[in-house]
């Protein structure tokens, strides 16, 4: 099981790759919500979400047969990204398995990181594809079922921790459970009083049919958040949040599209309906938080692009 000493460890070791993202308090959402609201704006992190920190975490730790041969990885989003990213950066030569519904934005930003990519027909046959490079001596990497990835991931909780010290309440998305496993512990290891609340979308409710089952449940990703569309949620998340996790909140897409418009409106950047979700869900918890309360919202993504939230308006209609 991931520990704190992971965490701080993963810092030292991928401090030289990734960005410090900003913590910025927003004065329009603490007066909406009647508490202090802030942002913590990973989506400003390279390739533009939080996944670089869990990739270079991964990559760093490879030995150097490994990079010779290759590292592969499923992907449909933002990890492809990130693992392209990072294995640029490092000099390691990687194969992306991309589903047919990977949106174009994806697509091209993956293979514009220099990285090969193979579109399968669904995500179970990109699973399999990996698979079949593993016998040959591939090295696998995980989007989100991997100690070391949650320890990377973990370290945005380190930032968050340092940059406000009175924190009491971290809204954080949930889509295979790695962003969430690696900052219930660090950020539990700072504070063990800070209140965190993991929130998914209608559709793509793998924590919270899991918390449910007492167990992971695969399920059929439905929701428009593509980015939390992960099958089944990584046990090891399960078992932190069982520990650690305040509450699960479920919004609609509805409700995380509204949002997104709302952030594009008064703070002036796109956000991914998975980063969206934080503040859809801290609406829903406004009687949770009061004027002693310091309420951050982890803005993880931001590759929506606006043939997304065309197609957004045109699912949903106006919200």
């Amino acid at each position: 099981m991931l520990a704190y000493h992971d965490v701080l460890e993963a810092r030292q070791r991928i401090s030289p790759y990734v960005r410090r993202t900003p913590l910025i308090k927003s004065v329009t959402l603490s007066r909406d919500l009647d508490t202090n609201v802030y942002l913590k704006y990973e989506l400003f992190q390279k390739t533009g979400s939080f996944k670089p920190r869990g990739a270079f975490n991964q990559l760093l730790q490879l030995s150097p047969q490994q990079c010779r041969v290759g590292v592969v990885a499923v992907s449909g989003g933002n990890y492809a990204q990130a693992v392209a990213y990072a294995a640029k950066v490092l000099g390691v030569r990687t194969l992306i398995c991309m589903p047919a519904y990977t949106p174009k934005n994806y697509l091209a930003a993956t293979k514009s990181y220099g990285a090969e990519v193979e579109i399968l027909p669904t995500i179970a046959d990109a699973f399999e594809r990996v698979r079949e490079y593993q016998e040959q001596g591939w090295t696998p990497t995980h989007p989100y079922d991997d100690p070391h990835l949650m320890a990377g991931n973990g370290t945005l909780g380190l930032e968050l921790a340092e940059d406000l010290p009175e924190v009491t309440d971290v809204l954080i998305s949930i889509g295979g459970g790695g962003l969430l496993g690696g900052n219930l512990v660090s950020l539990k290891g700072i504070k063990p009083e800070v209140r965190i609340w993991g929130v998914e979308t209608e559709g793509s409710d793998t924590m919270g049919q899991a918390l449910r089952a007492g167990k992971p449940v695969p399920i059929q990703p439905a929701s428009l958040a593509k980015t939390l569309g992960a099958p089944i949620i990584s046990e090891d998340a399960l078992h932190l949040a069982q520990q650690y996790l305040e509450r699960h909140v479920l919004v609609t897409d509805r409700e995380a599209f509204a949002a997104e418009l709302y952030l594009l409106e008064r703070t002036k950047v796109i956000t991914e309906l998975a980063a969206s979700c934080t503040l859809a869900a801290a609406r829903q918890l406004k009687g949770a938080f009061g004027e002693d309360n310091h309420v951050v919202l982890v803005l993880c993504g931001g590759n929506a692009s606006l043939d997304n939230l065309m197609e957004y308006r045109q699912k949903l209609g106006e919200v």
